[in-house]
């Protein structure tokens, strides 16, 4: 597991059809999501140069919203068709196929209650068009949410995840507290429970800024609703372990829309948060006007990830890493003999520092023991070490935690010069 970054969509084309919609029988009407996503998958799957029009003509009574190729020249690897389907539901087909042969075919239905159209049901074909697995969402009261992992006859249950669950009861711990701007938290385990910073009546303190909800759960959907990538939870058991009395303060980045940044670290400043962990970035500069606005007027140390593309973020810049603020940490990973690990980004002058962060203890969403490696895990490790340094010292500013930070940071016995502007720290859980 290594750290997550925001990535570029490719074109997508609205499409307006000019084919008139197919008349719609009573057992078309009357189809289960299960149904329509076999029928799809047998009428479509097949098809190599699937189209918009060729997936409403296939469906009875579908009529298409829109198609998206990418590339959008040559030859599509991946092609996603959505339609609506009779009443209000919506289907959507992706083709992901490689040199001309298919590899993967999706259909995912989306029901619509009222509020908008909800993704409840995926079937997820082979190359040969036969249903391997399915995946269901299920929304419950009390905002609990999960996602079923299905057998191939969309069915039988082979195991269940949570996707959102209210925040747990408790009081707020105490401490220095940290603010952890991610995929989220899976702040129901045990791990966590009793690490959350709260309000005065009991509530905790973070944010979902991707869905705009007070839940920020574990869950990077930017690969899709049924294929949510877990990561927050992970650098967060990195960060309770390191610093065991600091209070987390969980937010969801917004991907969606990453002007919602600088909203963010406003509420991270009014919940007292002193230091943001944040291992994630992208390479457009635009993304990250809001939050460098917004951090400049507060006294938090932002600590964040130089990244994992195996270069120099001087010439290639990566962001928000390579941002002008004097109250940004940033710092990636090295082996323990103080090497720069295999693929994570350095710079002279972008890159403060190094620490060991390969094959780190964590904890997943599920709460199973494992191990990752990357400069994601720097990010904790660092943050950690910042927190116990102010927990000793409250009065300490943002510059001058910095400082003391950079002050510890000696040359590595065995990694190349120019990787980092300040050297690497051997050992972050040396006080």
């Amino acid at each position: 597991m290594r750290c997550r970054f925001i990535q570029a969509f490719g074109t997508t084309l609205a499409l307006a059809s000019a084919v008139a919609m197919p008349a719609i029988s009573a057992a078309d009407a009357g189809r289960t999501e299960a149904e329509w996503l076999r029928l799809a998958v047998e009428r479509l799957c097949p098809e190599p140069g699937l189209t918009g029009l060729d997936a409403q003509t296939a469906l009875p009574g579908s009529w298409l919203l829109d198609e998206t190729r990418r590339p959008d020249d040559g030859e599509p690897r991946r092609t996603v068709v959505r339609l609506l389907l009779p009443g209000t539901d919506e289907l959507t087909v992706e083709r992901r196929q490689f040199g001309g042969r298919l590899r993967q075919f999706l259909v995912s239905y989306a029901a619509h209650d009222g509020e908008g159209a909800w993704p409840s049901l995926q079937a997820i074909a082979d190359g040969g068009c036969a249903i391997r697995s399915g995946r269901a969402i299920r929304r419950e009261e009390g905002g609990r949410h999960y996602l079923d992992q299905l057998e191939g006859n969309l069915n039988t249950l082979k195991w269940t995840e949570t996707l959102q669950a209210p925040w747990p009861a408790g009081e707020d711990p105490g401490g220095v507290r940290v603010a952890l701007v991610d995929s989220g938290l899976a702040y129901d385990l045990p791990l966590f429970r009793d690490r959350l910073a709260r309000d005065g009546g009991g509530m905790p303190l973070g944010y979902d800024y991707w869905d705009l909800d007070p839940w920020p759960y574990d869950g990077d959907t930017s690969r899709g609703p049924f294929l949510p990538i877990r990561h927050g939870t992970a650098v967060a058991s990195v960060l309770a372990r390191e610093a065991p009395h600091a209070a987390l303060i969980p937010f969801r980045y917004p991907r969606p829309d990453m002007t919602r940044m600088a909203a963010l670290v406003r509420r991270a400043a009014g919940a007292g948060a002193r230091i943001l962990a944040m291992p994630l970035g992208s390479r457009n500069p635009e993304d990250w006007r809001g939050f460098e606005s917004a951090l400049a007027k507060h006294d938090i140390l932002a600590v964040v990830s130089a990244g994992n593309n195996g270069r120099d973020i001087d010439r290639n810049p990566v962001y928000p890493a390579a941002s002008a603020l004097d109250n940004i940490l940033v710092v990636t990973s090295a082996d323990g003999f103080g090497r720069l690990a295999r693929g994570s980004n350095w710079g002279r002058e972008s890159v403060d520092v190094m620490l060991p962060a390969e094959n780190v203890g964590i904890v997943d969403f599920r709460g199973a023991s494992g191990t990752a490696s990357g400069s994601s895990y720097a990010v904790p490790r660092l943050a950690a070490l910042a927190a116990r340094l102010l927990a000793r010292e409250p009065g300490l500013t943002a510059a001058r935690l910095k400082a003391r930070i950079l002050a510890r940071a000696t040359p590595s016995p065995y990694g190349r010069e120019g990787v980092v502007a300040a050297g690497w720290l051997p050992d972050p859980l040396a006080d």
